[in-house]
Formats: structure tokens, sequence, C-alpha cells
């Protein structure tokens, strides 16, 4: 097809967003501006090359059962990973030049050959590796997905990188339509006040290397005997939350955050083996951090390529998108904190009406887990895709996109939106 057609069926594809009042203060168009070409990467390197698939699974080797496609699982764990004989899911260093980001469960899934090694991925390689790593179901595996690549990658092709710019590999058309700056994006899938790295303005844009003293932060937040549990979690969660709205001035804490409160709930319900009964302690939660206790000196870390600790076993349950909207409630109201951000320092502005249950910066908790997970997925689909923001404010296919993945996640539940044109 001459690329002038391909153009013209592209620009009449639908340009729907979903649409909900957001008062927006004056640091938000800054922020987006500032940060739509962050494009750093720690493996990234000239000519790269590395690994292009998951590593395949065999039948002697199913983990849950999810193959490439999609679909569901099994759902059935408790089981070892790698499992015991299954060299292609062995743990591998990062190959020369692959990506590696700002998210410690898609690296060690990396590095196991869940994913693909080189850190180019695509949305099937997205939901089955996760299903079979770490048993996540199947529904939290599709939403999980579809916020990486409408955020950070590409609607077209479905691929994304999990770090930097990979727009070459990722991107229809090759970046005619725009750069795709994988998951070190700030602001879209990566955020402020992360668990266990810089916030992108106070490390000129390092926003996606481990920091080991973040990191032994949290462990001693969470106690002596290394918990991390909710409470734990929750009260960190805070501390971070403070600790940049102190010092980042423009720091920005958007309502996703509040889904990102779900992904904090991963170190004490997909972390812990579930050969010791889900215990969330450092043995288990440090290597999917890539955190190494130094030997020298206690209470500080060192860091390695994550992977799954010696032994481990999967969770025994599917983890479903119920289940992490129950947790991300319990961690926010651990330590409630005002969404907005910051326009200079000691100048927080909070942000105005999103939804009705976020109205001033503040989250009034909604009544039942179905009108948080309406919530979730109206939280999922407000933004422009990072492949389209050089051509249109407003995503070209992204409403479509979205509901062809969520439909059968979330499409039962009654959600309502609105469009504009």
């Amino acid at each position: 097809m001459p690329l002038p057609s391909t153009l013209l069926i592209l620009l009449s594809l639908s340009p729907y967003a979903l649409s909900y009042s957001i008062f927006s203060p004056s640091f938000l168009n800054k922020a987006e501006d500032h940060h739509r070409t962050s494009t750093h990467a720690p493996f990234k390197s000239a000519g790269h090359h590395g690994a292009r698939q998951a590593a395949p699974y065999s039948p002697n080797f199913p983990y849950t059962g999810a193959i490439v496609d999609g679909l569901p699982g099994t759902g059935i764990g408790g089981i070892p990973v790698p499992a015991p004989g299954d060299t292609a899911h062995e743990y591998q260093h990062p190959p020369p030049g692959a990506f590696r980001g700002p998210c410690p469960g898609l690296n060690a899934m990396a590095n196991h050959g869940f994913i693909s090694r080189d850190g180019v991925t695509d949305f099937n390689e997205l939901v089955a590796g996760q299903q079979n790593m770490y048993n996540v179901g199947w529904d939290l595996a599709v939403v999980l997905a579809v916020l990486g690549i409408v955020f950070d990658g590409d609607i077209i092709t479905s691929k994304l990188s999990i770090g930097g710019d990979a727009t070459a590999e990722t991107a229809f058309l090759g970046g005619l339509l725009g750069r795709e700056g994988g998951l070190n994006s700030h602001n879209k899938f990566e955020v402020d006040a992360s668990l266990s790295r810089n916030d992108y303005y106070l490390a000129n844009g390092d926003n996606y290397s481990f920091n080991a003293t973040l990191f032994a932060l949290m462990t001693e937040t969470v106690g002596l005997t290394s918990r991390f549990d909710f409470k734990g979690m929750g009260v960190y969660k805070g501390i971070r939350y403070q600790q940049s709205l102190e010092t980042n001035p423009e720091f920005y804490y958007g309502p996703k955050q509040l889904i990102f409160y779900g992904a904090a709930s991963f170190l004490y319900e997909l972390f812990p083996s579930s050969a010791d009964g889900n215990t969330p302690n450092l043995a288990n939660v440090a290597p999917f951090f890539g955190a190494v206790p130094s030997s020298t000196s206690p209470g500080t870390f060192t860091f390695q390529p994550e992977r799954a600790p010696p032994g481990w076993y999967n969770r025994k349950t599917p983890y479903s998108l119920v289940d992490v909207v129950v947790q991300l409630n319990l961690l926010y109201l651990e330590n409630p904190v005002l969404f907005g951000g910051n326009t200079g320092l000691n100048n927080f502005d909070a942000l105005g009406t999103i939804t009705s249950l976020i109205t001033g910066g503040k989250y009034t908790p909604p009544p039942t887990p179905q009108e948080l997970l309406c919530l979730v997925y109206q939280l999922v689909t407000d933004n422009d895709p990072d492949s389209l923001d050089n051509i249109l404010d407003l995503p070209l296919d992204v409403l479509s996109f979205v509901i062809d993945k969520l439909d059968p996640v979330l499409g039962g539940l009654g959600c309502s939106f609105s469009r504009r044109a």
C-alpha cells in the first residue's frame, strides 16, 4: 500500500478519547511537554541486538499454561520458576544493547525470558509472561499490558520497550507518527515518588536506575523483620510522596498514581514464594529489585540485574484485577495524599475534578469494588499514546484499541463514559 494511502487510513481512524472534566493547573501542560521525549535506557547502545522474542514454552514446562496468544492460562500456580530442567527460562544477564527500565518485575521477566530478553516486547508476550512467571490473573495481566502499550508503546504494532526509546523497533512506519519513549517516559507509566527510582527532574532524567538508598529506606520503613505487608508499604508510599513534594519543584502526582498503588502490592502479593507460605520478606523481595545486601555494611545494598530468588515458587492462585483494586485502596488509605503537583517548591496545586471520586485533589473510596474497577478503566483510557503525540493532541485510535483489549475483562461491569470528537 503506498504511504499516502496508509496515512490517509490512519488519519481516518476514530479520533475519540474518553472525556472527563479535568481542571488542570498550569504545571500539567508544562510537565507533559517537557517530558514527552524521555529516551534514556541504561542498557541501550548503538546497533541494538538481542533475543527478539520470549523463550519458547515447552509442554514439559507449561507453567500456568498461558501461550503467547493473549488468552488465559489455567491459573494454577505454586510452580517453581524457573522449573527444574527448563534452561530456556533460567536467568541470563541482559544481552548487549538490551532495554531495561523502571519496573523491576518486567526487568526480571526479561532476564528469565518470559518476555523478549532484549526488552522489546508486545501485548501477547506480556499477557502470557505475567501469568506464567508470577501467576498474575489474566484480567490484571491484560490491564497492565494495555497500560504500558497505550502510555508508552505503539497501539498499532502493540509493541513496547520496557526501558528507553526503541521507536525503530516498536513503531508502525518506523516512528513517522512520533517517538515512543518506552517505560522510561516520564509521567505516563513511570511516575514520581517511585519505590526505588529517582524522580525524573531530580536525577537529570534518570528515572529508571535502581537507587540503593531508596531501597534501604524502604526496608527500614517496613521494619526490622522486613515484612513488606500493606501497612508497611502504605507508610513507605506516604514517605516517598512527602520526599518528592518537598524536594522536586516539578513533582507531579496525577490520578493515575492511584493505579500504581496496586503495583506496590506486588511486593507482598507476587514476589513472596508460595513454597514458604507467601511470607513477604527481604530474602524474596530483594532479588526482584536486584538488591544485594552488603556483607560489610548492614542495611545497605548493591545492585545486580533483577531475577527470581533461588528455589522460588510463583503464587498459587491468580492475583486478579479485583484483588489488586482492593489492595490499592488499602494502601492509599494507610496514608492518604492529595493528587496534583508543584509549580516550584512550596507551591503545590491540587488537581480539580477528575471524576466524582477524585475532586479537589482528594480521592473518595467508592462503596463497591465494581465502581473502583470502573474508575481504573477510566484512568487507563484517559491519556494520549506516546506513538501519536506528534500528530494530534487526541489519540487516533486509542479508544478502539482499549475497548478491544479490555472489554473481555471489564465490558460486563456497566462502566459508562462520554466521547468527544
